[in-house]
C-alpha cells in the first residue's frame, strides 16, 4: 500500500535522518529560450522586439533562428550546486543525499564522483521525452557506473528522434538495475504550450501505458500547488508514491525535499520502488510568491560572477547561440563592444535589483 506525507513542519527527533535533494541542476544543463517567445508575447512591443533579433540573426548567420539554435546555463557548477544543497539539509540536522539532474546528461555527477565529496554522488538525469505531440521529463537517478553512458546515449537517441515502441524497452532496461530510480516530473507542466487540456490527457495516455516502469510522480518546487495536488492525487489513483523535485536551476536550495531512516540512495530507492513509502518536507521557501522566486532565479541567471568553474564570468558568456556554421558561440562575442543593448541592461538591472534580498 503506498503512503505519502506530507509535512508542512520538520518532523520530532528520531523520525528521520536523512534528507534526500532530488532533482536539481547545474551549468551542464542546456536550458531552453522557448520560455522567452511565451514572455515576449505577454509584454507590450515584446514580440516586436524579438524580431528585430531575429531579423539581426536572419542577417548575420544567413538563417532564420530556431529555439534549438540558443539556450542559457544555470549559474552554479556541479561542487557549487551540491554545496548549495548538502548546506541546507545539514543546517536540519541530518545526513544529506543529493541528486543532480542536469537535462540529457550526466556529465556533473560524473564530475562530482571523481572528488572526495561528491564520491557517494548517484548518477542521474532528466531524460526529455517526446510522446503524442507534446514532452514530458523522467527523473532518472543512481544508474549503475559501469553501462551509465552507454544508457545516456541510447537515451540521447531517443530523444533526438525515437519512435515510441523503442520507449517501453528503454524503460525496462533502466529499471531492470533495483537501485534505480524512476520518476515522472512535473507531469501537468505544459512545456510546449499545446493547452493544459490537451498536454493533461497525454499525461493520462502516457501513465496508463508506462505505469509499470514509473515509481513515482513528482511533486515540484518551483510549481503552483494546485498542480502539485493535483499530481499527488494521480499518484494515488495510479498506486504510486509521489516524490519531492525541487527543480533548482539558480541559487536557492531545492523548496521541497524528502525525508527518510535510509543512510544510502540505494536504501532510499528501495523505499520509495518496494516500500512505497515517501516523506515530504515543504521547505519555507516554497511558501512565498512564486513569481518573486522565479524573479530571484532570473537575477540568478544573469548576474556576473567572477569565480565562476568554467570561467564564465559574465551573465552573457553563459548564454548561447549556433553561428552560420553550426558552432556553439556565447552572446557576449555578439554584442556591440561587449555591451548590451539599452533595452536589455535595463532589464539585467530590474532582474538584478528584485534578486537583491531587502527587495
Amino acid at each position: 500500500m503506498t503512503r505519502t506525507s506530507i509535512h508542512f513542519e520538520i518532523p520530532a527527533a528520531g523520525a528521520w535522518r536523512t534528507g534526500v535533494s532530488l532533482h536539481s541542476h547545474t551549468s551542464h544543463s542546456k536550458e531552453s529560450f522557448e520560455f522567452v517567445y511565451r514572455l515576449a508575447a505577454c509584454v507590450p512591443d515584446g514580440a516586436t522586439v524579438l524580431g528585430r533579433y531575429e531579423a539581426h540573426y536572419r542577417r548575420a548567420n544567413r538563417r532564420e533562428l530556431s529555439q534549438l539554435d540558443a539556450w542559457w546555463t544555470p549559474p552554479l557548477g556541479p561542487r557549487e550546486a551540491l554545496a548549495v544543497e548538502r548546506e541546507q539539509i545539514e543546517a536540519l540536522g541530518p545526513l544529506a543525499l543529493v541528486s543532480i539532474t542536469d537535462h540529457d546528461n550526466i556529465e556533473a555527477p560524473l564530475l562530482l564522483r571523481m572528488l572526495s565529496e561528491g564520491r557517494e554522488v548517484p548518477i542521474s538525469v532528466e531524460w526529455t521525452v517526446p510522446f503524442r505531440g507534446t514532452v514530458f521529463h523522467l527523473g532518472v537517478h543512481n544508474m549503475g557506473p559501469r553501462r551509465a553512458r552507454v544508457k545516456m546515449e541510447a537515451l540521447g537517441r531517443f530523444t533526438a528522434g525515437g519512435a515510441e515502441p523503442e520507449l517501453r524497452g528503454l524503460l525496462d532496461w533502466l529499471g531492470e538495475d533495483e537501485q534505480t530510480l524512476i520518476v515522472f516530473n512535473h507531469p501537468y507542466w505544459d512545456e510546449k504550450c499545446k493547452g493544459q487540456q490537451f498536454h493533461a490527457s497525454v499525461a493520462a495516455e502516457f501513465l496508463s501505458a508506462y505505469r509499470p516502469w514509473l515509481h513515482a510522480l513528482e511533486l515540484n518546487g518551483l510549481r503552483p500547488w494546485a498542480e502539485n495536488l493535483r499530481a499527488l492525487e494521480t499518484a494515488e489513483a495510479a498506486g504510486l508514491p509521489a516524490v519531492s523535485g525541487g527543480d533548482r536551476h539558480g541559487c536557492e536550495p531545492n523548496a521541497l525535499l524528502n525525508l527518510t531512516m535510509a543512510r544510502t540512495f540505494a536504501e532510499f530507492v528501495e523505499v520509495i520502488r518496494h516500500d512505497q513509502r515517501s516523506d515530504i518536507l515543504v521547505m519555507p521557501q516554497y511558501r512565498e510568491p512564486m513569481a518573486g522566486r522565479v524573479l530571484t532565479a532570473v537575477g540568478d541567471v544573469m548576474r556576473d560572477d567572477e569565480g565562476h568553474m568554467h570561467g564564465w564570468t559574465r551573465w552573457s558568456g553563459r548564454v548561447f547561440y549556433r553561428n552560420a556554421e553550426g558552432t556553439a558561440v556565447p552572446l557576449s562575442a555578439a554584442l556591440e563592444r561587449g555591451r548590451e543593448p539599452l533595452v536589455l541592461r535595463l532589464a539585467l538591472a530590474a532582474a538584478r535589483a528584485l534578486n537583491h534580498g531587502r527587495v
